[in-house]
C-alpha cells in the first residue's frame, strides 16, 4: 500500500513538472505570456486570477491522469497476474477470487474488481483503479504463503472496503487540491526569487526556481495526503471488520504485526526488502507514513 501511494505521489509530481516545463517552453518560443505578470507595476505584478486557473488545470490534470492509469501502472510495476474467474485456476487462486467476489457483493459493489496475485515475498495486498467499476484487488504470494485463511480474509476484506469507499477517487480530489496550491505558490515563490538577480538572468532563475519550489512544496503537500491516507486506513479497517468480521480483521492486523517483527529479527543488516511490509511506517517518519501504527489500528478496531 505504501508503495502504491508513493507511486501515485511521484506520478503527480512528474506530470505537473512536465506540464510546467512544456508550458514554459511553448510560451517562451511563441511569445505568448506565460509568466502571469501584468504591467501594473504594483507589488509582484502577478495576475492572480490567471495563475489560479492555470494552477487548477495543472493540478487536477496531473491528479486525474495518475488515477486513470493507476490500475495499468500497478499491473506493470507489480507484475500482477490477473486471475480469470472463468478460466483454469489453482485451488489457491480460486479461493482468492471467491473471497474478493464474496466481500464485493457484501459491500454492494455491482461490478466485481479484477483479482490478481503478484510474485513477491512481501506480505502485502493493495486495491487500486480509477473507479469502482474498474478496480483491482491484488495480493502477494507472500501473503498467501505466510498468513492463515482467516488473516487472508481480513486483509482482502480491508482492500475491498477501500474500493467500496471510493478511496482512490477521494484521494485524487485531495491530491488535485494539493497540486493546485503547489503550482500556485511555487510560481509566486519563483517570481520573488528571480527579483534578486540581474534582469538578464531572471528567466533562467525563475524557470529553475519553479521546478525546485514545486518539488519542495509537493513534499510538504504529501504530509496532508499521508494524513488523509492514515485516516482512510482506519475507515477501511472498520469496513473490513463489517465484511469479514471484527475478529478476523483484528487477527489479520496482528498477523501482519507478527510477521513484520519476525522479519526484523531475521534480517538485522538490511531491511530494505521488508519496507513494504512495514505498513505502519517508521515512527520518525510518521508525518509521511501512509499507514498508522498497527497497534493503534488494532486498538481502535477493538474499541468499536
Amino acid at each position: 500500500m505504501g508503495k502504491r501511494l508513493l507511486l501515485f505521489l511521484l506520478t503527480n509530481i512528474l506530470v505537473m513538472t512536465t506540464i510546467v516545463i512544456v508550458w514554459t517552453l511553448i510560451t517562451t518560443y511563441t511569445g505568448v505570456s506565460g509568466t502571469f505578470v501584468n504591467d501594473s507595476g504594483v507589488g509582484l505584478g502577478i495576475n492572480y486570477g490567471s495563475l489560479m486557473v492555470f494552477s487548477i488545470l495543472v493540478g487536477f490534470i496531473g491528479s486525474f491522469f495518475s488515477l486513470a492509469i493507476s490500475r495499468w501502472v500497478a499491473k506493470k510495476m507489480m507484475k500482477v497476474k490477473v486471475l480469470d474467474p472463468d478460466g483454469p485456476l489453482s485451488s489457491a487462486e480460486r479461493a482468492v477470487v471467491e473471497k474478493v467476489h464474496r466481500f464485493s457483493r457484501a459491500a454492494g459493489l455491482v461490478h466485481m474488481p479484477e483479482v490478481g496475485i503478484y510474485q513477491s515475498a512481501e506480505v502485502n495486498a493493495f486495491a487500486t483503479g480509477p473507479s469502482k467499476k474498474r478496480s483491482l484487488v491484488a495480493v502477494s504470494a507472500g501473503l498467501l504463503n505466510n498468513l492463515d485463511d482467516d488473516a487472508v480474509e481480513g486483509v482482502i476484506a480491508h482492500e475491498v472496503a477501500h474500493v467500496a469507499n471510493g478511496d482512490m477517487v477521494t484521494m485524487t480530489l485531495l491530491q488535485g487540491i494539493v497540486n493546485t496550491f503547489v503550482v500556485f505558490f511555487s510560481r509566486i515563490a519563483a517570481i520573488i526569487a528571480s527579483r534578486f538577480v540581474r534582469e538578464e538572468l531572471r528567466f533562467v532563475v525563475q524557470f529553475a526556481a519553479i521546478i525546485i519550489f514545486q518539488i519542495l512544496f509537493s513534499i510538504l503537500g504529501s504530509i496532508v495526503v499521508s494524513a488523509y491516507s492514515r485516516h482512510r486506513e482506519f475507515h477501511a479497517d472498520r469496513g473490513g471488520g463489517d465484511l469479514a468480521g471484527r475478529d478476523k480483521m483484528a487477527h489479520a492486523l496482528r498477523s501482519l504485526k507478527n510477521h513484520v517483527e519476525r522479519a526484523k529479527v531475521n534480517d538485522r543488516t538490511d531491511d530494505s526488502a521488508i519496507q513494504t511490509m512495514k505498513i505502519s511506517g517508521k515512527r520518525r517518519m510518521k508525518l509521511f507514513s501512509s499507514h498508522p501504527d498497527l497497534d493503534e489500528r488494532i486498538a481502535r478496531l477493538e474499541q468499536r
